[in-house]
């Protein structure tokens, strides 16, 4: 048994604390700003110090980001994407699509196994966004769709923990993807490779699962080489 007296904890601690709840259920999202100094002390009942010794903490950690005149903005969902994103600039997307492959070529795997006629569905559709995204020049919107297709396919393999894992990966994607798709679009016709690992998974086949990620991941590294 420890015989440490636990220190009492601090206010900011707590307030730190509730702050990234209200990030990680999405009472604050991502790209959000949050409310300024007067009103989260009103909301939080704490003082202004308090405020914002609790904000330089989450900035720290990578979670909120500072945008000078125009107040604080939520950066990141997690923990894990909040270190990735410390890591990851759009000069090193080349790593961010080898750490990709290794969590979708497992979930590819996997997904032809586990995958429910419903995710296949939604797969499907969202394919039909993709396309219909970039035909429609909207480049966000293919984002969203894109990111969304990949999520879904990772949930599909039936691994709570992979899915955890690359979420915070995918808050990533949403910041960097612009600059992929810029380098892959002249080249190659969108969503290249993405309705094969569909089709893969539908029909239970695991090595053709992975090899059509392979190929969508191996034309997007091309692109940027």
């Amino acid at each position: 048994m420890s015989t440490q007296i636990e220190r009492p904890r601090r206010t900011s601690e707590m307030v730190v604390e509730r702050m990234q709840e209200l990030i990680r259920t999405g009472d604050w999202p991502v790209g959000s700003r949050i409310p300024a100094e007067p009103q989260l002390v009103e909301q939080l009942g704490v003082g202004r110090n308090t405020i914002r010794e609790a904000v330089r903490a989450l900035e720290h950690a990578g979670f909120l980001e500072p945008r000078r005149g125009d107040g604080t903005y939520v950066r990141s969902r997690n923990l894990l994407a909040a270190a990735i994103g410390r890591c990851v600039s759009s000069t090193e997307v080349l790593e961010l699509l080898q750490v990709r492959r290794a969590l979708e070529r497992e979930a590819a795997g996997s997904a032809a196994r586990n995958r429910t006629d419903d995710q296949v569905q939604t797969l499907r559709d969202l394919l039909v966004a993709m396309r219909s995204a970039f035909d429609d020049n909207d480049l966000q919107r293919y984002i969203d769709a894109d990111i969304a297709f990949h999520t879904t396919l990772v949930a599909a393999a039936g691994n709570s923990l992979l899915s955890e894992l690359y979420a915070g990966v995918a808050e990533v994607m949403g910041r960097t993807h612009a600059t992929l798709i810029a380098a892959d679009v002249d080249a190659h016709p969108h969503p290249t490779g993405h309705a094969e690992v569909v089709e893969a998974i539908s029909k239970g086949d695991s090595a053709a699962a992975l090899a059509a990620v392979d190929h969508y991941l191996n034309k997007s590294v091309e692109a940027l080489s």
